[in-house]
This record gives C-alpha cells, sequence and structure tokens, in this order.
C-alpha cells in the first residue's frame, strides 16, 4: 500500500468495479485533472477510454456521479487515512525543535503531492463548486488534521519556540506559506528560475523569522 497512490487504491479498494470502469474512472481522472471538470465532456472520457459514451452512462448517471465515483471513496476510506498516516510520520515524531518539525513537514507534503498530484488537482479545483465535496473534506481530513497540528504548536508555544498567537492563526500562516511554495513549483511551472532547494529555505527562513520569538 506504502507505493501505491491513491487513484491505484480506489481501482484496488472499490469492490465490484469492471475492466471497463476502471478505464473510465482513469481516463477520467487524467482529464478532470488536466481541463477541470466543466470543461471536460463524457465524449473526451469515453475515447481515452476506449468505450462508448453510452457506456459511461451505463455505469453513472451523469458526469458528476462519475465525478463523485472518483472524489467519494478517495475523500472518506483513502484520502483521510493515507493523509493522516503520512502526516503521522511527522507529528508522532518528537522534534525538539520547531525548525526541524517544519523541515520535515515540507518534505513530506512534497512526497505525497508528487505521488498523488492527478488527484489532488481535481479536489483543488473542484470542492470550491461542489459543496458536498467540502463538507466531506472538513469532516474527513481538515479537522482530524487540525486537532493534531494545534497539539503541535501549543507544544512549541510551552517551550518558547514558537510567538503567542492562536494555534489556528499560526497554522494558517504555515498552511498558506507552505502551499504558496507548492502552488508556485507545481502549478506555475518552471520559469526557469526556480530553484527548489533554494526556494524552500526561503519559506522555512520566512516562517522562522515570523513565527520565532
Amino acid at each position: 500500500m506504502e507505493d501505491n497512490n491513491m487513484l491505484d487504491e480506489i481501482l484496488q479498494t472499490e469492490a465490484g468495479l469492471t475492466e471497463r470502469q476502471k478505464k473510465i474512472i482513469v481516463a477520467a481522472t487524467e482529464i478532470f485533472a488536466e481541463k477541470g471538470f466543466a470543461a471536460t465532456s463524457t465524449r473526451e472520457i469515453a475515447q481515452q477510454a476506449g468505450v462508448a459514451e453510452g457506456t459511461i452512462f451505463r455505469h453513472y448517471r451523469t458526469k458528476k456521479d462519475l465525478l463523485l465515483s472518483i472524489v467519494t471513496p478517495t475523500m472518506i476510506r483513502l484520502m483521510a487515512p493515507l493523509i493522516i498516516k503520512d502526516i503521522n510520520k511527522v507529528l508522532n515524531d518528537d522534534y525538539e525543535k520547531f525548525e526541524d518539525f517544519l523541515r520535515a513537514m515540507i518534505e513530506n507534503r512534497d512526497r505525497f503531492l508528487k505521488k498523488n498530484m492527478q488527484t489532488i488537482k481535481i479536489f483543488v479545483q473542484e470542492i470550491p463548486f461542489h459543496p458536498e465535496l467540502k463538507e466531506q473534506f472538513i469532516k474527513h481530513v481538515a479537522n482530524k488534521v487540525l486537532a493534531r497540528l494545534q497539539e503541535i504548536v501549543k507544544h512549541y508555544q510551552t517551550n518558547g519556540q514558537l510567538i503567542n498567537l492562536p494555534t489556528t492563526t499560526i497554522i494558517r500562516l504555515i498552511g498558506s506559506s507552505i502551499i504558496g511554495a507548492f502552488t508556485a513549483k507545481y502549478v506555475i511551472g518552471d520559469q526557469g528560475e526556480w530553484n527548489d532547494d533554494v526556494e524552500m529555505e526561503h519559506t522555512i527562513q520566512f516562517l522562522l523569522k515570523g513565527l520565532t520569538p
């Protein structure tokens, strides 16, 4: 399981999927990630999957049902446990210094992004437009991860390594900086001047100077 990405897990663990359904899900994931849900037609998905367009509607009543067949099992059974299990590799370690924890967290999330980029792009693109997806994400992922992160922040505040701001504020500042760096790296793309090590070091130093006493 460690070597699989989230899409592999959907295909392996969803009981009763036919080979045609698997091809449809793979094709839909690739095109949704590239073009977005609204700009993708079922005809395109069918062509890429090598099936008739009518085959899609025999398995999924609407295009949104197809989207949810990818997102919902990932969110509920796979994404939440995988994110929490993966992030616990960092959270469960006792890093003496906040800086060491921060570096480990960035490296951990970077590896996770590289392995699951297509599926994560669908989440990022579609959650703002589908309230049911946002609700599932908050319930199964965000709330659980937030609780653990608050414990970590309080720990470093208690031993004097973080300034006295609300824990949710500190988490927001850290998250927005890291997400911004990853967006520049993976979404905006290589502009010829991006140096991964240098940019991540700049992000770490920016956070350290802003959040430590």
